[in-house]
This record gives C-alpha cells, structure tokens and sequence, in this order.
C-alpha cells in the first residue's frame, strides 16, 4: 500500500492539527492526526495518546510537539518519543509526503523507532 490523500496543503494553518482515518493494509481504519508545525512543515502522528487514549489532534501545537489536551503529555512531531510525563510510551509517526496541493500519508510505515 502506498500513501493515502489526506488533505489539502491550505486546510491546516501552522500550528494546527487535525484527525482523520487511514484504511491500513488490511482495510482497518488507523486514527492520524496529520499536524502542520509552526514552521509549515507537515507530520503524521499516531492519533491516540500513549497514556491517557485520547485524541492529540485536540491538543495545542508548539515547538515541533504536540501536546496532549488531557494530562499535558507532549510528543516529537518527528519521532513520537514523549518529551514530559506522564506518558512513558512512543506513539508511531508516519511518513508525509506533500504533491502539489496534496498531503499524503502512509499507514504501512513508520519513519522513526517508536519503542
């Protein structure tokens, strides 16, 4: 499988976040917050929270993080590692590619060690 078409390039403003599904290999939806940095740069991150499972795309946008709304765990746009407590645990990051207009983002992979 290859990347999905998630959104267009104008539909997130620097520091925003959004949540939508990607169908996985198997065809089961996989929760994705596809997120656009302070500096314009897009990412795909696992929608669920390690700690609390709940959504990050609710959570504020900052410094190549997003923080989680919760309990106000945040994790690396990059690499998912968490940066503060009290989430201990990485969430997968996918890889993005921008077409055009277009964000793409695929399921299949991750591009950073999550564990």
């Amino acid at each position: 499988m290859s990347a999905q078409y998630v959104c267009d390039t104008g539909d997130l403003e620097p520091g925003e976040a959004m949540r939508v599904d990607i169908e996985d290999a198997d065809g089961r939806p996989v929760p994705v917050s596809v997120v656009r940095d302070n500096d314009g740069q897009y990412h795909a991150i696992s929608d669920t929270c390690s700690h609390g499972q709940v959504s990050l795309s609710d959570g504020e946008v900052e410094d190549g993080a997003i923080e989680c709304w919760l309990h106000g765990s945040s994790f690396d746009l990059r690499t998912g590692k968490p940066l503060s407590l009290p989430a201990t645990q990485p969430v997968p990051v996918y890889p993005v590619t921008v077409q055009g207009d277009s964000v793409l983002v695929d399921v299949t992979t991750t591009v950073a060690a999550t564990a």
